[in-house]
């Protein structure tokens, strides 16, 4: 009986270190995408005109794009 109760306390801590990894892991992966998004958004103003052209975007569209908060991820709507 005694070892029962000591089995589900260290089950319950167990339990809790997991979901802790679990959370710094997608924090870390958020962290990883916020900085990809600047990134590509820092790439993007960068492009010259003919670069733009081909994409099919215009220097104001780059812009507006440019200018969102790291954080307003596309992908998350």
């Amino acid at each position: 009986m005694k070892g029962q109760k000591g089995y589900a306390l260290v089950g319950a801590q167990s339990l809790q270190g997991v979901r802790l990894i679990s959370r710094l892991q997608a924090a870390g992966r958020q962290l990883g995408r916020w900085w990809q998004l600047a990134q590509q958004r820092h790439r993007l103003s960068q492009l010259d005109e003919a670069a733009l052209k081909d994409l099919g975007l215009s220097r104001a569209d780059v812009l507006q794009e440019s200018e969102r908060p790291f954080w307003d991820d596309p992908l998350q709507r």
